[in-house]
């Protein structure tokens, strides 16, 4: 089977959660195969099903007077922190055993950072709190989805080049001072997204048994991405 790879470049994120839900009502219906988007996001913090209030400190018209968005989603997970640098991945696919899911994501994605270089580990089998993946004991991948009608939207998001510091700054993922990470500290390398976010839907699509085809966003009737 395949799964179509679609690059869409930068989507503010409620515009990026409308169109997953989309895409979603298309899938469920027979009229689109797998998806899996690929993007980044303006700098914006997510609250997921089991965010706290105190996972964000000062409130939400704080973070907004920083350049923050604050947005509430309706996927797995904690609060989590997402930027320019950073690779978001939203698989739009058939997800019947989520456990199952995931795991395929997180080995997909530590495959993807073995070829930068880099040792990484899922650990949620400790708990659903350590969902991700992870470098020793800092976290580099944030892990989240959401399922309806037995198909997946949300998903991951591996902090490649972008600034962590705005992790810091808050409960991130339900852990307080987890220390987060990003293929450039790890490395020493800066930059290095275009050729992550290939390897990274490289692996995604082997962990699911699928063969990648890379389409343009007209082909889901979306605009083309920016030059």
């Amino acid at each position: 089977m395949d799964l179509w790879t679609c690059h869409l470049g930068t989507v503010e994120y409620r515009e990026a959660a409308a169109l997953q839900e989309r895409l979603r009502e298309r899938v469920i219906a027979g009229e689109l195969p797998p998806l899996l988007l690929l993007l980044e996001h303006p700098a914006v913090y997510t609250l997921g099903r089991r965010s706290d209030p105190g996972d964000l400190p000062f409130g939400e018209d704080f973070w907004r007077a920083q350049g923050i968005d604050v947005v509430r989603t309706p996927r797995g997970g904690k609060l989590t922190y997402h930027a320019p640098g950073q690779l978001v991945g939203y698989p739009i696919m058939p997800a019947r055993d989520i456990p199952a899911f995931i795991g395929a994501m997180e080995s997909a994605l530590v495959r993807a950072l073995a070829e930068e270089g880099i040792a990484a580990r899922g650990r949620d089998h400790e708990g659903p709190q350590f969902t991700g993946v992870w470098v020793e004991d800092r976290k580099i991948a944030s892990i989240g989805v959401h399922v309806s009608h037995g198909v997946s939207a949300h998903g991951f998001a591996v902090n490649v080049a972008n600034d962590v510091e705005p992790f810091h700054q808050v409960t991130a993922c339900g852990l307080p001072g987890v220390r987060m990470t990003s293929v450039a500290l790890e490395t020493g390398r800066p930059g290095g997204l275009t050729c992550f976010r290939k390897r990274a839907a490289y692996a995604f699509a082997q962990a699911h048994g699928m063969r990648q085809r890379i389409v343009a966003p007209a082909r889901l009737g979306l605009a083309p991405v920016p030059a």
